[in-house]
């Protein structure tokens, strides 16, 4: 059930939680410190690796179209593999990375937070803001935090249930196949929108741009690529799709394993009263969950195997958070707080488990989540702007674009 104290459920003293904030803090300050050339050196080196990916399986599916049927089909084969990959480099590890503003220090204009456009339906500023502000601000806030289903699945026993969440298991292998063009949807807030609470002049802005994303990626995908294979242009189409559906699938995968595991708990908005960076702190590390790999694993989910540091460091470079877990974990068993992780495998099977059992109401189901003597029920939308509080600066910037 929904924590309206985290402080009180993690059994600590006021003067525990800010000696907690002040460790975080050192940990932050060091890596800030520390950040070089090293570090540098290594999104440049993605980077590279991840254009020279989608050069190589933009070119192979050309190069493939005079080939006989026999070598076509293997090297149609690699270059979807390769563009799939690419794809799946440019949104987790580059992308949602450089947009929180991981490498902004490095004051390089096409590395910068303000300049990052990816490769994927969502409008760059459209994500910021639901992502880096709202997201990583209230997470896991109920009322506040549209991550929490997405405005499709019902994921917390407190949201209202309807016959429509009966459909879960449908809607999220539809979100998982169409995952790019659910998350371009996902800042026009749904659910505001069937209320009639969407302003219409905001509402038509952010269609627009999203129309103009939707339309460059479409054709880009489907249309120009697809025609410089000339006769086998069915065949680079099909290729980008599948491309396409790599990257919506493990994008998907890695999201969910990061904040609906056993572990990642719920909040109320009584939580968010008065909190302190502390707090704030605290409330990261107990609404989200981290997922165990190697390091091509890591490297391949944006380093969101750690999402407990990320919720921590959003702002702070990836290449870091493998440095930070060890520190983190510690200052759990330090002071008695839960460390959520586990395999990847285990931790998905938790997320279906949630899904398949919140479809139904919850009369029908048991709440296998520890008491904490609160009971709410919320809305599955979020609360406007306007009743949000000043977001933290560390969460990665974001402004509204005047088009």
């Amino acid at each position: 059930m929904a924590i309206a104290d985290v402080a009180q459920y993690a059994h600590l003293t006021d003067d525990e939680v800010e000696q907690l904030g002040r460790e975080f803090d050192a940990i932050r300050t060091e890596i800030e410190e520390s950040r070089g050339a090293k570090d540098a050196a290594y999104i440049n080196r993605v980077i590279t690796a991840q254009r020279w990916l989608a050069a190589g399986g933009r070119i192979g599916m050309i190069a493939s179209s005079p080939l006989d049927k026999k070598l076509r089909r293997p090297a149609l084969v690699a270059s979807t593999v390769a563009l799939g990959l690419a794809k799946i480099l440019e949104n987790m590890e580059i992308g949602h990375n450089v947009m929180h503003g991981q490498w902004d220090w490095m004051n390089d204009p096409e590395i910068h937070s303000s300049t990052w456009e990816w490769d994927t339906g969502q409008p760059a500023e459209q994500w910021k803001h639901s992502h880096n502000y709202i997201h990583h601000q209230f997470t896991n806030v109920l009322g506040y935090d549209n991550d929490i289903g997405y405005g499709v699945l019902r994921m917390a026993r407190e949201q209202k249930w309807s016959p429509a969440n009966l459909g879960q298991p449908v809607y999220n292998a539809l979100l998982a196949g169409l995952f790019q063009w659910g998350v371009a949807l996902h800042d026009l807030d749904l659910e505001a929108i069937r209320k009639g609470k969407k302003d219409p002049k905001e509402m038509k802005r952010q269609l627009k741009q999203i129309a103009k994303k939707g339309r460059n990626q479409i054709l880009k995908d489907y249309i120009v690529y697809p025609a410089l294979s000339g006769k086998e242009w069915r065949g680079t189409m099909r290729a980008n799709a599948t491309a396409n559906l790599m990257r919506n699938v493990w994008s998907y995968l890695i999201i969910f394993c990061g904040h609906f595991p056993d572990g990642a708990l719920h909040f109320t908005e009584d939580e968010l009263t008065d909190e302190s960076r502390a707090e704030w702190y605290l409330r990261q590390i107990l609404g989200t969950a981290n997922f165990e790999g190697g390091p091509l694993l890591h490297l391949m989910s944006g380093n969101l195997g750690y999402q407990i540091e990320h919720h921590l460091y959003p702002d702070l470079p990836s290449n870091r958070y493998a440095e930070i877990a060890p520190r983190v974990k510690a200052l759990c068993d330090k002071y008695g707080i839960p460390y959520t992780t586990g395999p990847l495998h285990r931790q998905y099977g938790q997320v279906l488990r949630v899904i398949t059992k919140l479809s139904l109401p919850n009369r029908m189901t048991k709440d296998d989540k520890p008491p904490t003597g609160v009971d709410v029920t919320v809305d599955s939308g979020r609360k406007p702007d306007q009743q949000r509080q000043v977001r933290r600066t560390e969460l990665g910037g974001w402004s509204r674009s005047a088009s």
